[in-house]
């Protein structure tokens, strides 16, 4: 039986993949920050282990992490989040035989940088949006702030940011004008820079993952964002898997191979509704938060790793659209419930113009009727499981206390 550690317990993606991992008959432990966690609940986990923050203690937490693979002889890690992913490829060193299916960390830092994958994707063909950077906040006023094309949106150009010696969550902002614009500036740290300012687009949200292994595309897949949270665009709480587009999958394969990638990643594109055009938002190499939308449409990403990882490559990958045909049911779609409630919220809480809503948003009655509308057949939850409640009631608890 393989033994599989996963990481960041309390990420619905490590769920998803506790879940999957499970029924393919892996025994699975799931570390966080706590013993119990939203994953560690799951009938499918055999054990749960609290460690040290990655963010804020990574030297600790891939020590304790190493030191847990030792004692119970693991096969395989997972990480989930960015932290512990850069916490244990900078210690890889102290795992031993343990398989870490990920690149080495130079890469993942690289294909992790806005920045630097402008000029890769533009150089193979993939547009990417207007924009401005900002080697630090003084830099703002050689910029011609006035003349920019408001709204913008802020985007560190790494997810994690390091001061310091000290590495710290950076999250996107929005400036509906110049004075907005020099505010939120002047009140980033400097591990927020360097920072892009991007003209904002309108258009749905199109995400393309892909698992790419010795230069071949194991598993596609494509789904669209109905409903994010927060409203104006961060982590999706309402999907549906799509058609995919074979020329956009093409162009996001070749992107990965721009960084030789081996392993699962997510292109993040928006779709420009006035042009139709599609721009490259960014890329994550590790799973994503909608990971269960995927495996609940037939394509079992946290399976096929793993098979990958311990030489058992599928013989046969899902076809390549638009030839093959979509390797998945299109149309399911997820929802995850306390994500939609707190989009609600935030609708109804806070105006549009404070939520820095596109033209065209749907109404707050409108976001109402969407959110008590019946259930479609081909809709899941993403965390609520009949056969599996326990995640659901754990996340319930912990949303109640938060509020």
């Amino acid at each position: 039986m393989t033994r599989v550690l996963v990481t960041d317990g309390d990420e619905r993606a490590a769920l998803a993949v506790v879940r999957s991992l499970g029924r393919a008959g892996c025994s699975v432990h799931v570390c966080g920050a706590r013993r119990r966690t939203l994953a560690a609940l799951s009938r499918r986990a055999v054990a749960g282990v609290a460690t040290p923050d990655p963010l804020r203690a990574p030297g600790r937490f891939a020590d304790t992490v190493a030191s847990y693979v030792a004692a119970h002889g693991i096969d395989v890690v997972l990480p989930i989040a960015e932290p512990a992913l850069l916490a244990i490829l900078g210690a890889r060193e102290q795992f031993g035989d343990a398989i870490i299916p990920f690149p080495d960390l130079d890469t993942v830092r690289a294909i992790n940088d806005k920045r630097a994958l402008r000029s890769v994707a533009e150089g193979i063909g993939i547009a990417f949006p207007p924009q401005w950077e900002l080697g630090a906040a003084a830099d703002l006023d050689r910029l011609g702030v006035d003349a920019l094309p408001f709204p913008v949106v802020l985007k560190p150009s790494r997810s994690v940011g390091e001061e310091d010696g000290q590495r710290s969550k950076q999250t996107v902002r929005h400036a509906r004008g110049a004075a907005e614009l020099r505010e939120r500036v002047a009140r980033l740290p400097r591990a927020a820079f360097p920072l892009l300012i991007q003209q904002r687009l309108v258009g749905p949200g199109r995400g393309v993952f892909l698992l790419r292994w010795d230069g071949k595309t194991i598993a596609s897949f494509s789904h669209e964002r109905l409903r994010e949270k927060p409203p104006s665009g961060g982590v999706s709480v309402y999907s549906e898997a799509v058609t995919p587009d074979g020329a956009l999958i093409a162009r996001s394969e070749r992107l990965l191979d721009a960084f030789a990638w081996n392993g699962v990643a997510m292109i993040e594109y928006k779709i420009d509704a006035a042009s139709g055009t599609p721009y490259l938002m960014e890329i994550n190499g590790r799973f994503w938060g909608s990971l269960q939308l995927a495996i609940d449409a037939g394509v079992d990403f946290p399976a096929l790793l793993l098979d990958c990882a311990l030489g058992r490559v599928p013989a046969t990958p899902a076809p390549a659209p638009p030839t093959g045909g979509a390797p998945y049911r299109t149309g399911t779609r997820s929802r995850w419930w306390w994500g939609e409630v707190d989009h609600v919220l935030a609708r109804l809480r806070r105006s549009d113009a404070e939520l820095a809503l596109p033209p065209g948003a749907p109404s707050r009655a409108a976001t109402l009727a969407q959110f008590f509308a019946r259930w479609r057949a081909d809709e899941r939850d993403a965390v609520f499981r009949l056969a599996d409640p326990l995640p659901f009631l754990y996340e319930s608890v912990q949303w109640l206390r938060r509020r």
